[in-house]
């Protein structure tokens, strides 16, 4: 007889048992699977040894992971029930939900899916078992073959092994490793949001399939406070906004490279500004390198290798070139132009580097995902008793700008060895246990991400969470002591002897057309005071003030104040509320009385009238605004 237990104390005693039928025994209908070891396992896996489980609820990462990837199978299962011949994909669980690519018979529409969804509850309620079996490879071709399931057949032949399981819901089975809650009636809180266009493998060669994107969750208030927060999103795209308040625009003419209109640029600039100057602060020196470099140089670093689907090429006078996708080869050829002593370490070079990427053209996103970016790069170049030090300066900085500046929280993750990484396995152990020390001697909680740091060198990410939630990842700490071995890199040490630098890649902006995005999104366009592309504009009520309101535009542009002036033959209450649809920060109403004593009526945009004020008045009071660019 074996034991069976929780950590609450449950228990149950037979033979043997499933997840299914422990669930069933304790009674613990929330519950939508279980963990043994840390590990989820199938709700039929028979355990005939005394085992511990722990019940798994949707009200965690892995429970949720779980509850949509089987509410991902529940979306197919009711699309056959509407489309017979419909044939499908893949259907994974994502951040934030799930979707699965489809080959419908004939086109689909958003109209459709509330019919998809009201065919899913349907099957949601009739409680059927999700249940797993095992085949051969050679079994599992059969099956989905006599099927019509071409694409499941493509997936299984491209699998290595011979034991594959199958998961069968009803009528409906599908080639998946699992593991899925124990029946649909799991599936309550869910939501299909939209349909796109998803090429077979991610493939532009291969056909189109239809992408149906839902979410779901374990409770329906969950649900709708998410919903809640996509419409908000919608409400602050930041493409949407950015037509609107005339900041960029996307044209075809060049898919992935946005155009800046002059608004855009003051935002962009005042970036920029403030960038440079807390750089000069920490002891930075900018550097500029070319934007096309020689492909040896790119054979050289690890690029070619590691990173060419991602790059542009071209050619000139017959020689092969490409266009820079990352700053630090150009950065590595500066730092190897002089003789360095250890008198000099570290030195910062920063740079404000444009970058080509190659992505997909289904991948682009407005500012988010783009082409060709400005990247805030910084390499340091240290000695390893300096290594540390180093990576504490730069969180402190990413802490300033994320937090003080920007009122942004964050959280950090460690991500470890790759793949594809080039290098020693002994230098790859070195960089990581420095990087986990500097977090830790920092008292920074942290989060591991196994196997997802850059090709050259281990990394620490910071992860942004804007005001409704939404998470962004901007800046990075990459220690690296593979690029210094393959330029050789050096130094002349204290003992007059050569000796290997460190090499720290890092960004704190991150991309600054993407930054950019996630602030228009993050402030709904109501940028504060220091970053308006219009700081302030003049409403005169009648043509009669024009001039005043020139004059007064005069000396509010000598003190370095944005400005406009609204000539339109408008009334007052429209012009104030063009500029309040325009998110500037303040309104400066003129007319007879204002124009009599020399003063100005002044809006604030959140605050409203704060009554009249003389020209040293208001720029009293916009000093009084936080601006890390100007600050004494």
């Amino acid at each position: 007889m074996a034991v069976f237990s929780t950590p609450d104390g449950k228990k149950f005693e037979a033979d043997s048992a499933t997840v299914r039928q422990l669930l069933e025994a304790w009674r613990l209908k929330k519950a939508i699977g279980a963990t043994v070891g840390g590990e989820i396992v199938d709700c039929d896996k028979v355990f005939t040894e005394d085992t511990a489980f722990t019940p798994l609820f949707p009200d965690c990462e892995e429970g949720l992971q779980l509850l949509r990837h089987s509410t991902a199978h529940l979306l197919a299962h009711a699309v056959l029930r509407l489309y017979p011949e419909a044939k499908f994909g893949i259907g994974p669980a994502i951040k934030d939900g799930f979707y699965y690519d489809i080959r419908f018979p004939q086109p689909i529409s958003d109209e459709d899916l509330p019919k998809i969804e009201a065919e899913m509850r349907k099957i949601s309620q009739e409680k059927i078992p999700l249940v797993r079996s095992e085949l051969t490879k050679e079994e599992a071709v059969k099956k989905f073959s006599e099927m019509g399931e071409d694409l499941k057949v493509e997936l299984i032949e491209g699998i290595e092994g011979q034991a594959l399981s199958i998961y069968t819901e009803g009528d409906f089975s599908d080639f998946c490793r699992g593991p899925h809650v124990p029946h649909t009636g799991c599936c309550k809180f869910f939501k299909l949001l939209s349909i796109a266009g998803a090429y077979w493998h991610g493939d532009e060669k291969n056909e189109m399939l239809t992408r149906v994107y839902g979410t779901a969750f374990g409770s329906e208030e969950e649900l709708k406070a998410y919903l809640k927060r996509l419409e908000e999103a919608k409400a602050r795209d930041h493409r949407k906004l950015g037509r609107e308040l005339d900041l960029f625009s996307l044209h075809n003419e060049g898919p992935g490279f946005p155009f800046f209109h002059p608004k855009g640029m003051v935002v962009m600039n005042a970036l920029q500004n403030f960038w440079r100057r807390e750089h000069t602060k920490r002891g930075y020196v900018e550097i500029k390198t070319p934007m096309i470099l020689d492909r040896d140089l790119w054979l050289r670093s690890g690029h070619w290798d590691h990173y060419k689907e991602n790059m542009y090429f071209t050619e000139i006078d017959d020689m092969p070139f490409a266009i820079k996708p990352m700053n630090c080869p150009g950065g590595i050829l500066v730092y190897k132009n002089d003789i360095h002593s250890y008198r000099e370490l570290p030195i910062r070079m920063a740079e404000l580097g444009f970058v080509h990427r190659h992505e997909r053209s289904g991948a682009l996103h407005g500012l988010m995902r783009v082409r060709a970016f400005t990247q805030d790069d910084a390499h340091i170049y240290c000695t390893p008793e300096q290594i540390k030090d180093e990576i504490k300066a730069i969180m402190e900085l990413d802490r300033y700008v994320y937090q003080d500046v920007f009122g942004f929280k964050y959280h950090v993750e460690l991500s470890t060895r790759p793949e594809n990484s080039m290098g020693d396995q002994e230098l790859w152990d070195l960089a990581e246990r420095c990087l986990k020390e500097a977090l830790e001697e920092t008292g920074t909680s942290y989060k591991l991400n196994p196997g997802d740091g850059a090709f050259y060198g281990p990394k620490i990410d910071f992860h942004l969470e804007d005001c409704i939630g939404r998470t962004w990842q901007c800046g990075t700490i990459q220690l690296d002591f593979q690029m210094p071995e393959k330029f050789d890199m050096t130094y002349i040490g204290k003992d007059g002897a050569e000796h290997r630098p460190v090499m720290l890649h890092r960004t704190i902006l991150g991309s600054l057309e993407r930054f950019m995005g996630i602030l228009i999104e993050n402030y709904a366009g109501a940028f504060p005071f220091w970053l308006a592309p219009v700081q302030a504009k003049l409403l005169p009520v009648s043509a009669d003030y024009v001039d005043y309101a020139e004059k007064m535009a005069g000396r509010l542009k000598n003190a370095d104040i944005r400005v406009e002036i609204d000539t339109r033959d408008e009334k007052l209450g429209k012009k104030i509320r063009d500029a309040q649809l325009q998110k500037i920060p303040y309104m400066l109403v003129i007319g007879a009385k204002e124009a009599e004593n020399g003063t100005l009526s002044v809006r604030e945009r959140k605050a409203g009238d704060l009554g009249p004020m003389t020209f040293e008045e208001f720029i009293a009071q916009t000093e009084k605004e936080f601006d890390p660019i100007n600050k004494k």
